[in-house]
């Protein structure tokens, strides 16, 4: 469908279909959650890296709705990537997907007047408009009254007042899409002075040829006024940059300033309609997100809170799902070994109980931590306290040339890089954003924190330091703090040397406080644990059982006589992957490492978790006595008969994996947002280049200051 056609005609069969757009921070994705629930698939649009959201939910008369999360966007100026993915499926030219019968914005109550410059924007596309109106509670607190009647009139849409964090409003909401679905669609509620009118004419019928519906022209003529050079013409008239240039020009010889015209226009239209259907009353007393500030945001205080606040949630992640963690590694085992007594000795049982199980169920038994980890960050983000953190480390990032908008996609990176990488596209200096594309990687992903927890729980013990706190989940916290200090580090670098240049100052929406929503919470933290569960399922089981017949072919011929542990030892280095580690292990050595860590590092270059299911592989195949991973490694001798893993190996191997980029998706994304193409690929092998090299000397750094100091190594 293109833009001139204006709204489909609904057929009774045919699902209704919704999108829904809002500023970023209004709720946007909490709402979505509420109405679809766990009726979601996640993916990303079509030839961009930007993520595509979908659910869906039945009405109760059994009517199919389906729902389209958009990106969050200020307004539809198409300056970013997310911001052109949103006015491209709003305008039906997005050939892959569909085009809305509904529009739902989400608008923050407590900031209208910035929000209804989107709604206004999106009220002119031709399509039917429902505006819910969330965390009316929040506004209420504000001293902020809306007279919710008043508002329908004067923009001339269905409003709904919502609480979506409550689930307040939704099955109004709901209602009020149906009922949008059959109204006319809502036009322009202001006009702008002729002489601006008349000049921006030729521009507007320009567009038109291109299949704009004639309201839909008037919104791209005019939105196109402040674009920038470079910046995306959705219309696709080869003209269109005379024309645009022409009316610029005429504007010009009128006293008018261009890039103010629908700034100034659209403002105007939102002051005189805020101005007779809401009352603002002068607060008295401070609200509970002043007070909470008052400490948050305090220059000494807040970054101590902050550290204290990181310090509980790595401590939690790794004590609170250990209980968990025991569960799915009994249930695994019992599986594991009920299976393998039903077949008979030889390689398929190997198979199914050394390979699947062992290489599998070393990496599942992670699954609390990850679940942990996305809980807590999807609770500091919902919160309010994620922008919070954001303020705080703008004078730190300043110091080392960022923008303090960079702390945002690096501490998604915590995360996962992929969408830490992605949401650099809020950042408008281009050097800026590709300074946080190289070093969001340093940060530790929840790839690696299998790996951090697999050495933790085996080398460090359970000291107590401080109350809440031991020696297990202060080294956690010391891994995490590693790669933030050392991106912070990095980025000082590439800012002073290949992408130098100024700093911006960084203007930030702190978001009031609000409690979570658990509905929502439990749906992000579930779409995490099924990404985990899909790639444990595709990525790390293929690679397990390629890896197993590594491991076990060829048969060596071994003496029946000799003990056990030395005839498996016998078979892993006579293997395929046996030869292969002992080709490698001089590059590892200088490391402390053998031709097993060896391996397993190589192996990991797919994805970081890999290197658990690797050692479950290795330490699994041969071995009869199902020993669990961690019991392995702690008993494991070389050649000489001395432990090959050692507290010190440990530190070191986890230092390797804060630095080290292992993970293809990652070195992908970084192709595409740095620029694709030779640029892309440039950048991406810089930044594989200098993590690597990074990785293997501070590992080695760690050995040779830990047996200066009599550590054993």
């Amino acid at each position: 469908m293109t833009a001139t056609a204006g709204p489909e005609r609904l057929a009774v069969t045919e699902p209704l279909r919704v999108a829904i757009i809002g500023n970023p921070n209004t709720g946007k994705t909490t709402l979505f959650n509420a109405m679809t629930g766990l009726r979601q698939r996640v993916g990303n649009f079509a030839g961009v890296t930007v993520e595509r959201v979908e659910g869906g939910y039945r009405m109760p008369d059994g009517r199919r709705v389906a729902v389209l999360d958009l990106p969050g966007s200020y307004s539809l100026s198409a300056g970013s990537p997310d911001e052109q993915v949103a006015l491209e499926v709003l305008l039906g030219r997005d050939e892959a997907h569909w085009r809305p019968h509904v529009v739902l914005v989400v608008a923050d109550a407590s900031h209208l007047e910035r929000n209804l410059f989107l709604a206004s924007q999106v009220c002119e596309l031709g399509l039917p408009v429902v505006i819910a109106l969330n965390q009316i509670d929040a506004a209420t607190e504000q001293g902020i009254q809306i007279d919710v009647p008043a508002l329908i009139h004067e923009i001339g849409v269905p409003i709904v007042p919502t609480i979506a964090s409550r689930g307040e409003g939704i099955e109004p909401l709901k209602q009020a899409i149906l009922i949008a679905a059959a109204l006319p669609v809502p036009e322009r509620r202001f006009t702008l002075p002729s002489d601006t009118a008349a000049a921006l004419a030729p521009l507007q019928e320009q567009i038109e040829r291109d299949g704009f519906s004639p309201s839909a022209a008037a919104m791209e003529a005019l939105r196109l006024l402040s674009v920038t050079r470079g910046e995306a013409h959705l219309a696709r008239v080869d003209e269109l940059p005379r024309h645009l240039e022409s009316t610029r020009d005429a504007l010009r010889a009128l006293g008018i300033a261009p890039e103010r015209v629908e700034a100034e226009a659209r403002y105007e239209w939102i002051s005189g309609v805020l101005a007779r259907s809401m009352v603002r009353r002068e607060r008295t007393l401070r609200t509970f997100s002043d007070r909470l500030d008052a400490v948050a945001l305090h220059r000494t205080g807040g970054p101590l809170l902050f550290l204290v606040v990181m310090a509980l949630v790595f401590q939690a992640v790794f004590s609170w799902a250990t209980p968990l963690q025991d569960v799915i590694e009994a249930v695994i085992a019992t599986i594991g070994g009920t299976i393998g007594g039903w077949l008979p000795a030889g390689d398929l049982r190997s198979l199914v109980v050394d390979g699947v199980f062992a290489g599998v169920g070393s990496v599942l038994v992670f699954l609390p931590q990850i679940a942990f980890l996305f809980a807590f960050i999807g609770v500091l983000e919902q919160s309010g306290y994620m922008a919070r953190a954001a303020f705080l480390m703008d004078r730190v990032m300043r110091r080392v040339g960022l923008h303090g908008k960079s702390f945002i996609p690096m501490l998604s990176g915590y995360a996962c890089a992929v969408p830490g990488i992605m949401a650099t596209r809020t950042i408008s200096d281009p050097k800026d954003r590709l300074a946080t594309i190289m070093v969001v990687p340093l940060m530790s992903c929840s790839a690696r924190l299998p790996v951090y927890t697999l050495l933790i729980g085996a080398f460090v013990p359970a000291l107590p330091l401080m109350p809440g706190l031991d020696l297990q989940g202060a080294t956690m916290l010391a891994m995490y703090l590693l790669g933030t200090v050392t991106a912070l580090a990095v980025a000082a670098l590439f800012r002073a040397t290949l992408l130098r240049g100024p700093v911006r100052p960084m203007i930030l929406e702190l978001p009031p406080y609000r409690w979570p929503s658990v509905r929502s919470l439990g749906v992000s933290v579930w779409q995490r644990c099924q990404l985990f569960l899909r790639r444990a399922g595709t990525v790390i089981l293929s690679l397990s059982i390629v890896l197993w017949a590594l491991a076990t072919y060829p048969h060596a011929t071994v003496d029946p006589t000799l003990p056990e542990a030395q005839r498996q030892e016998a078979q892993l280095g006579y293997s395929a992957l046996g030869r292969f580690g002992h080709a490698i292990e001089p590059v590892v050595r200088p490391l402390g490492y053998d031709w097993k860590i060896g391996v397993s590092i190589v192996a990991s270059f797919a994805a970081r978790e890999v290197f658990v299911s690797t050692m479950g592989t290795i330490y699994g195949v041969g071995d009869k006595e199902e020993a669990a991973l961690v019991d392995r490694l702690r008993a494991e001798r070389g050649a000489d008969g001395a432990l090959v893993y050692t507290p010190l190996i440990a530190v070191g191997l986890m230092v390797f994996y804060v630095y080290a980029l292992m993970c293809i998706s990652t070195i992908a994304v970084t192709v595409r947002e740095a620029g694709g193409g030779r640029i892309g690929w440039r950048w991406a092998a810089i930044q594989f280049g200098y993590m690597l090299a990074l990785a293997y000397g501070a590992a080695w750094l760690v050995i040779v200051v830990g047996r200066a100091m009599g550590y054993a190594a």
